[in-house]
Formats: structure tokens, C-alpha cells, sequence
């Protein structure tokens, strides 16, 4: 047996200041969430998205593989969604081929709503505590990582 690649000593600095600053960020982050506008980050993922798309409409397999969730999970998550009128699913009638997430009305203002909140929460716990050097680098460094591992904003089909 081959022994391991143990990580060297600014590896496992890297490693260790990841696995610290991520969940605090995320946690934070997560909490105003919630308590601003009642949204789960997993909301409010889907709702950015649809936001940002022609006509505030994908197809269901395009943003399960945005958000790295199978299309069971987002199946049962959407459904919750559409329960509380904030998205619909429509059948995709040009091929045959599946089903399309459209934002709802109620969902833009839901998402127009929370938007400015969470941005001042992106910023106080992770935005404003960087130089732009270092964003620069963060965001190169998020940009590299998830194009190796297949996953880009444009993964939409």
C-alpha cells in the first residue's frame, strides 16, 4: 500500500483556515436569512436563479445540477415551494422533455424583498472584511476549483 499525501504544513494551514471560516460565514450568513425574510439558503438559492434567467424560468434538471442536488431532493423542495405559492412547475411543451420552475409573482417580490438584506449580510460577514486583492483571489480561487470539478453558472441546460 502506497502511503499517504500527507498535507504539508501551509496545506494543512489552508485546509484548517477553510474548514474554520466557511461554516461560521455560511452560519451567519444562513441566520439573517432567515430571521430577515423567512427564507432557508436553499430558497433562496432557487429563487436567485430563477431571478436572474429569461422569463424567471429553468428547466428542473438544469438547476438541480446548478445547486449539486439530486432531482428527488429539489423535486420535494420545490414542492414545498409551490405550496407556499413562491414557484410553479409547468411542463415543457416545445419537446416533451420535462418540466420547467417558473418564479412566480409572489416569489419576485419574495426575492426583491430579501435580496438587499442578504447582500448586507454577504457583506458584513465576508465582503467587507477582504481588500479587493483578496477578493479577487477568493473569487479566482471558487472560479478555478468548481470548473475543474465540472460546475459553472452557466451548467443550466
Amino acid at each position: 500500500m502506497t502511503s499517504p499525501r500527507w498535507l504539508t504544513d501551509p496545506e494543512q494551514r489552508a485546509w484548517y483556515a477553510w474548514r474554520r471560516m466557511f461554516p461560521l460565514i455560511n452560519a451567519e450568513i444562513s441566520r439573517d436569512l432567515g430571521a430577515d425574510s423567512g427564507l432557508s439558503e436553499a430558497d433562496y438559492d432557487v429563487l436567485s436563479v430563477l431571478s436572474e434567467t429569461p422569463g424567471n424560468r429553468m428547466r428542473v434538471t438544469g438547476l438541480a445540477a446548478l445547486m449539486m442536488w439530486s432531482r428527488s431532493r429539489l423535486s420535494h423542495h420545490l414542492t414545498r415551494m409551490e405550496q407556499r405559492g413562491l414557484v410553479r412547475r409547468e411542463e415543457v411543451t416545445s419537446d416533451g422533455r420535462g418540466a420547467e420552475v417558473v418564479l412566480t409573482d409572489a416569489g419576485v417580490a419574495v426575492i426583491h424583498a430579501a435580496a438587499p438584506l442578504h447582500v448586507e449580510s454577504v457583506r458584513r460577514h465576508l465582503i467587507d472584511h477582504l481588500t479587493p486583492e483578496e477578493l479577487a483571489t477568493l473569487a479566482g480561487l471558487g472560479e478555478a476549483i468548481t470548473q475543474r470539478m465540472g460546475v459553472t453558472r452557466k451548467n443550466t441546460n
